[in-house]
């Protein structure tokens, strides 16, 4: 089977400050892979260079693609990139408000993204942001409402089916539940876990919350200062952490 990411050595430092430094996995198809560390700890950037937002340094992200097998998206031109994150990939901010058209109806910011992909029939369109809709909790009745109407959580599932319905392989996560109420965060992580299961989904997904990455990713990798300190099974690594940071960050959460 070949690797859907391949991530080597990938850096990026601003000045005397690191970003991330030597970042190297590997990401299956259908695995999740959570990135956990405090703020500064150079998770969001590696992020950032991972789905093309960010140039690094050095380093090489090859990704799978469906016609020309693996390819270092960092050596793509911008058009390149930019089908990617049309069909193949998909980006879920922790503000929705930074991947939703709050202009634009409910109906309207899903059907912008199968239109990008060249779906044309008003019809079909229509009847597919429906059913997107539905399967994120948001009834028919909101189908034409703008997203400023709309609660946090419900703009977070919006932004959620506007990325997932055309289907892609691969899926980065920017502290999906971030700034939501713990009980909106449970609903919101349930049904994460609900499609990614059912489509098979991969992704990365970047969080400083234990319990994000504990229900929804494979592996976990531990960053502090820009590197990656500890890495491995999820639970492996939630419940026996070998680096003293990990550690830390383990026994801070058991004892809130």
């Amino acid at each position: 089977m070949t690797p859907l990411l391949e991530v080597r050595a990938v850096t990026k430092t601003y000045g005397a400050r690191i970003g991330c430094r030597d970042v190297d996995f590997t990401l299956w198809p259908g695995e999740v892979m959570g990135v956990v560390g405090e703020s500064g700890s150079g998770k969001s950037t590696l992020l950032s260079c991972l789905s093309g937002q960010l140039a690094p340094d050095a380093g090489e992200v090859l990704f799978d693609t469906r016609a020309g097998g693996p390819r270092d998206i960092l050596a793509m031109d911008e058009a390149g990139r930019r089908m990617l994150a049309r069909t193949d990939w998909a980006f879920v901010h922790q503000n929705p408000r930074d991947g939703l058209r709050m202009g634009v109806s409910a109906g309207g910011n899903v059907g912008e993204r199968l239109m990008a992909v060249g779906a044309r029939h008003y019809g079909d369109i229509r009847a597919r942001a429906a059913d997107w809709l539905a399967r994120v909790d948001i009834t028919a009745d909101r189908m034409d409402d703008r997203p400023g109407t709309f609660s946090g959580g419900m703009q977070q599932r919006l932004q959620i089916a506007r990325n997932l319905v055309t289907g892609p392989r691969l899926v980065f996560m920017d502290e999906p539940t971030g700034g939501l109420d713990v009980s909106v965060q449970a609903r919101l992580l349930d049904m994460l876990r609900g499609l990614v299961r059912q489509m098979g989904l991969s992704a990365v997904i970047v969080t400083h919350d234990l319990a994000v990455v504990r229900l929804l990713a494979d592996r976990l990798m531990v960053m502090k200062g820009g590197h990656v300190v500890e890495a491995g099974l999820t639970d492996q690594v939630l419940d026996d952490p070998q680096h003293g940071y990990t550690q830390l960050l383990v026994s801070s959460v058991l004892q809130v």
